[in-house]
């Protein structure tokens, strides 16, 4: 089993910044390629950026493109999500997911574990 726990939600105004993290525990040895969804009220959950083992490769959806920055600190087993230029369309609970091997990485049935949840509010 592994866990997620989500951490620096938010309310910010908009073009401020956030950092997300989510740090893993249990049995994380396999699961190794992280990634970030989030869902707002009456919308589907969306894949919005993903980091591969490695952590030389990452993925980001074309609405976070050039805003969001996903990186990994190992020793510490925590993915942060860096979000920059927020526009109150990002407004969503943010989801952190963790898999063994990604192919498609905003495909929620490619992670097999997920945390609660961390909601960020972004005010006009």
């Amino acid at each position: 089993q592994v866990q997620l726990v989500e951490s620096g939600g938010d309310s910010v105004q908009a073009g401020g910044s956030l950092k997300l993290s989510c740090t893993a525990s249990g049995d994380t040895a396999r699961m190794k390629e992280m990634g970030w969804f989030r869902q707002a009220p009456g919308k589907a959950r969306e894949g919005v950026a993903a980091i591969y083992a490695g952590g030389l490769s990452t993925y980001y959806s074309d609405s976070v493109k050039g805003r969001f920055t996903i990186s990994r600190d190992i020793a510490k087993k925590t993915v942060h999500l860096q979000m920059n230029m927020l526009k109150p369309e990002d407004t969503a609970t943010y989801y952190c997911a963790a898999g063994a091997y990604i192919a498609v990485p905003d495909l929620e049935s490619e992670y097999s574990y997920w945390g609660q949840g961390t909601q960020v509010t972004v005010s006009s």
